[in-house]
C-alpha cells in the first residue's frame, strides 16, 4: 500500500519544497489566481473527531449551535461550540454516516476540545475517539477552482451537486463546501491509497499548494474558522457563521443558546466578519485591527489570515461595519493599511 507520507515527500521533491512531509505549500505559496484556475491541496491541519453511539446525534444536538439529530447522510453542516457566555470555542463541519457523527476542525485545538466535549457525556450513549488518522479519512485533500471537478470526477464515482451535499462509496467521502471564485471547493477523504494513487495524477492538471491554498481558499469563500489565539472572542453572528447556515435559531438549548439568540434580535454593536488584504505576509489570526479616526481601541481582530502569494496576506477580519470606510491598519496606527474586498455573500449588518 502506498504510503501516503512518501508520496507528499515524493510530490515536495519534484516541486522543490523544503519540507514537503508537512505539506505546507510544496515550495511557494499559492495565489488567488492559480486557486480560481484550480488547484488541490493536501490538507494536514485538520483533524476529526468521531462521536459514536445510539445518542450520538442527540448528544452533539445539545452542544452545538446547529441542527445534528435531523442531520442527513448525504449532507454535512458547519456548527459551533459556545461557551455560557456564548462565545465560539470552535468551529466544526459536521457529517454523518451510519457509523457515527465526525466534527472536523483544526487539529492544534481539537485534543481539548475533545476532552471538553467528553465532559458532557455524562450518561448519554456516545462516545468520542480522533478519528483523524483512521483509514477512511487518512488523507485529505481539498480542491477547488474552474477546473478542479472535471479533475476530481475521475478518481470519484459521484461529487454532490450542492453546497453541503455528500456523497461517499469506496473512493471515500466527498463533501462539497462553500464556492470560492465562483466556483465549488470540494473536501475528498480518501483512504492513503486513493489518494496516493490519485494526488500526482491530479497535480498534473491542478496547481499543487498546501494548507496555506486550502485556507487561502476558506477566506476567500468567506467561511471563519476558530483558532487557538481567537477561542471565545466571538459570539457566531460576529464571524458570519449563521449566515453560512451554522447556527439553528429554532433548535432547543445548548451551552450559550441564550446569549447567541439575545445577540441576534437584541444587540447594540453592528459587528461582521469582512474580507481583506494587507501588504504584510506575516499576519496572523488573532492580530488586531485600528482605524486611524480612533486609534486609541482595537475596531477588529484577524479571524483568520494566508499569505496570498504576492508579498501580502489575506484576512477574515472581524470588526465594526462602521469602520469600513475608514482608514483601518494591521496592529497599531503604525501598521500597514487593510483594502476591503467584496464578500461572496451579502452581510447583514447586525445589532450585536
Amino acid at each position: 500500500m502506498p504510503n501516503w507520507t512518501d508520496t507528499l515527500a515524493a510530490l515536495g521533491a519534484r516541486f522543490d519544497a523544503d519540507d514537503a512531509s508537512q505539506a505546507d505549500d510544496f515550495g511557494r505559496p499559492l495565489t488567488a489566481a492559480e486557486l480560481s484556475a484550480g488547484f488541490v491541496a493536501p490538507v494536514t491541519d485538520l483533524g476529526i473527531i468521531a462521536v459514536a453511539g445510539d445518542e450520538a446525534a442527540s448528544f452533539l444536538h445539545k452542544q452545538l449551535t446547529n441542527d445534528v439529530e435531523h442531520l442527513g447522510q448525504g449532507e454535512a453542516r458547519l456548527a459551533g461550540f459556545c461557551t455560557p457566555k456564548g462565545r465560539l470555542q470552535a468551529t466544526f463541519l459536521v457529517w454523518r454516516d451510519a457509523e457515527a457523527v465526525y466534527l472536523q476542525l483544526p487539529r492544534a485545538i481539537q485534543p481539548p476540545l475533545q476532552k471538553r466535549l467528553s465532559m458532557f457525556v455524562l450518561r448519554a450513549k456516545a462516545k468520542l475517539r480522533d478519528a483523524s488518522f483512521e483509514a477512511p479519512f487518512a488523507a485529505v485533500l481539498g480542491l477547488g477552482g474552474a477546473r478542479a471537478g472535471s479533475a476530481l470526477e475521475r478518481h470519484v464515482a459521484t461529487l454532490p451537486d450542492t453546497v453541503n451535499g455528500k456523497t461517499e462509496g469506496s473512493f471515500g467521502t466527498v463533501i462539497r463546501l462553500a464556492d470560492a471564485f465562483g466556483a465549488p471547493r470540494w473536501l475528498w477523504l480518501a483512504s492513503e491509497e486513493a489518494a496516493s494513487a490519485a494526488l500526482p495524477l491530479l497535480a498534473d492538471q491542478l496547481a499543487l499548494g498546501g494548507n496555506q491554498a486550502w485556507l487561502l481558499a476558506a477566506i476567500h469563500a468567506g467561511v471563519p474558522q476558530i483558532t487557538a489565539v481567537t477561542q471565545e472572542q466571538f459570539v457566531p453572528q460576529m464571524i458570519n457563521l449563521e449566515l453560512l447556515g451554522g447556527v439553528n435559531f429554532k433548535k432547543g438549548c445548548y451551552p450559550g443558546q441564550e446569549i447567541v439568540a439575545r445577540s441576534q434580535y437584541l444587540g447594540k454593536l453592528k459587528r461582521r466578519t469582512v474580507l481583506a488584504t494587507v501588504g504584510h505576509a506575516g499576519a496572523r489570526a488573532g492580530d488586531e485591527a485600528v482605524s486611524m479616526s480612533d486609534p486609541g481601541q482595537p475596531c477588529g481582530m484577524v479571524v483568520n489570515a494566508a499569505p496570498n502569494g504576492l508579498g501580502g496576506a489575506d484576512l477574515l477580519v472581524e470588526m465594526k461595519l462602521a469602520a469600513l470606510g475608514e482608514d483601518v491598519r494591521l496592529g497599531t496606527a503604525g501598521g500597514p493599511q487593510l483594502r476591503f474586498e467584496q464578500m461572496p455573500y451579502h452581510l447583514d449588518a447586525l445589532d450585536i
